[in-house]
């Protein structure tokens, strides 16, 4: 094992230490700490606008958008979705009583792939939720065509595509409804956090209600909610993030290009490209190792970075559908989903933050050019 310091597959994107105790003290006077503060405000308004979004509900994390969005639009019966994901995606699926659906990815993207979505659709079938897997934009376009023949909704998990646009419009506003998470290990974080993402005043509403244990006001309870409010440490801590995150995404720009600039002459070797009219977020560095133009595996890979102390991470690996509560579904076998288990067994995405330290990029492009 090396004696090099170790390079991290992420590392979290912090606010200035004495801005944010400037924000403690004053939420310290105001002795308010969660249900809807004014930082809680603040931050909703903030986001709205920054991400050219309507309207906009904080979560406590970003799981529990997900599972609340499935109740916000009353979705039941089956779910239309992808095994190459975070566990989240199919668990908020699954902790709604709805039957999961997977369905096989585009080996390009990584996403949903809508050509096999069709086949999917049984009379029990409700809605779809698509990834944008890596921050890449799923097929939006053909997703609603789909959607609008069969009457379902689509929720989209959009976890990791925080500032993404096509065209200048934020992918957010695609679908019935989006999620975001604010998790540490995100381009742009709460330390534990998420967002969702609705188009009309009635949905907020509702979603707001289901957040905070269905309360209308302080003695109507009109649905079985749950309490996912975010405070307001984290409210304020959010503020401050959000005054860097343009320059974390082009500091993350930076690094993508330095990796794509040092790799480009070894074979076996594969990364997602920018897609023309798409503002990229570079939330993730996945490679898709070919083991035999390589001449190494995915996992030797991975084993030879973690000698050098590079943590890579295979995400995502297994797939969802390999996990005991799902792969007994009919949809989870192998034969069903082949480029989603070609995809998970071929990944590993590189260390990828703001601000990363140029030997370090270079040490990470020497490992996996055997050059360690």
């Amino acid at each position: 094992m090396s004696e090099e310091k170790t390079i991290t597959v992420t590392s979290p994107l912090l606010p200035d230490l004495k801005e944010f105790e400037k924000y403690l003290e004053d939420i310290w006077s105001r002795k308010w700490l969660t249900n809807n503060g004014f930082y809680h405000k603040e931050l909703e308004k903030a986001l709205s606008e920054y991400l050219g979004v309507p309207y906009l509900s904080l979560f406590t994390n970003g799981t529990l958008p997900l599972i609340t969005a499935l109740q916000a639009l009353r979705i039941t019966g089956e779910v239309i979705t992808t095994p190459y994901s975070f566990v989240a995606t199919t668990h908020s699926i699954w902790w709604n009583g709805i039957k999961p659906v997977f369905v096989d990815v585009d080996e390009k993207t990584g996403n949903l792939d809508p050509e096999k979505i069709e086949a999917a659709i049984t009379p029990r079938t409700t809605a779809i939720m698509p990834v944008h897997v890596y921050g890449t934009p799923c097929d939006t376009m053909r997703i609603k065509e789909i959607a609008d023949k069969y009457g379902l909704k689509v929720i989209y998990d959009a976890a990791h595509a925080f500032g993404v646009k096509v065209g200048g419009k934020s992918i957010l506003e695609e679908g019935d409804i989006s999620t975001l998470s604010f998790h540490a290990t995100k381009v742009y974080n709460t330390v534990e956090g998420g967002a969702l993402i609705c188009h009309d005043e009635a949905t907020k509403k509702r979603i707001d209600y289901l957040k905070n244990f269905g309360f209308a006001d302080e003695v109507t309870v009109v649905a079985p909610g749950i309490n996912s409010k975010m405070d307001e440490i984290r409210s304020a801590y959010g503020l401050l993030n959000l005054r860097q995150v343009d320059r974390a995404i082009e500091s993350r720009k930076t690094t993508a290009r330095k990796y794509r600039d040092g790799l480009k002459d070894v074979p076996g070797l594969r990364w997602l490209s920018d897609i023309e009219g798409v503002r990229h977020n570079y939330s993730y560095f996945p490679l898709f190792v070919d083991e035999k133009k390589y001449g190494m595996s995915r996992d030797a890979l991975y084993a030879r970075l973690k000698e050098h102390n590079i943590l890579g991470r295979r995400y995502f690996y297994p797939l969802i559908s390999e996990f005991s509560t799902y792969r007994g579904l009919e949809s989870a076998t192998p034969e069903n989903l082949p480029v989603a288990h070609k995809l998970a067994s071929s990944v590993i995405c590189l260390p990828m933050y703001a601000f990363m330290e140029d030997a370090d990029v270079e040490r990470v492009i020497e490992c996996v050019r055997g050059e360690r």
